[in-house]
């Protein structure tokens, strides 16, 4: 479960994420950018509450990214927990434990590289779960 604190500060939003990042935080990190004003320039996820996300969880991070993107909003993801950034280390195809893909986070192309293999991930988890294949 996640759980998330939105405080609206001047031209920035705040967003404290706590829990775990899974398949079900979509709503709670959409509803994040729902009160966004024309004011706002800024978003800053915080993430040191989170100790565990999965590619499900990943995505859901990336979709709030992108809305925040086409609200004309700079982000900044912080806070990461070593599971959260080794899942996306994984993901992104990245060796090593404590691989520093945080910082890699801003980057488009980076954004786009893993969200196209956490979905690959999702897809083949849940086929190996014996689950239908997502479209």
């Amino acid at each position: 479960m996640i759980i998330v604190d939105v405080q609206h500060n001047g031209s920035a939003i705040l967003v404290d994420a706590r829990g775990e990042l899974d398949e079900n935080a979509g709503a709670a990190l959409q509803e994040a950018l729902n009160g966004a004003t024309v004011d706002a320039r800024d978003l800053l996820v915080d993430l040191h509450g989170v100790s565990v996300m999965d590619s499900d969880g990943l995505l859901h991070l990336l979709n709030m990214h992108r809305r925040a993107e086409c609200l004309g909003l700079r982000i900044l993801v912080t806070g990461w927990q070593p599971q959260p950034q080794q899942c996306m280390a994984d993901v992104a195809g990245i060796s090593g434990l404590g691989a520093a893909t945080g910082e890699r986070y801003a980057v488009a192309g980076f954004r786009r590289l893993i969200e196209e293999r956490a979905r690959c991930a999702r897809d083949s988890a849940d086929f190996a779960a014996g689950w239908l294949p997502r479209t």
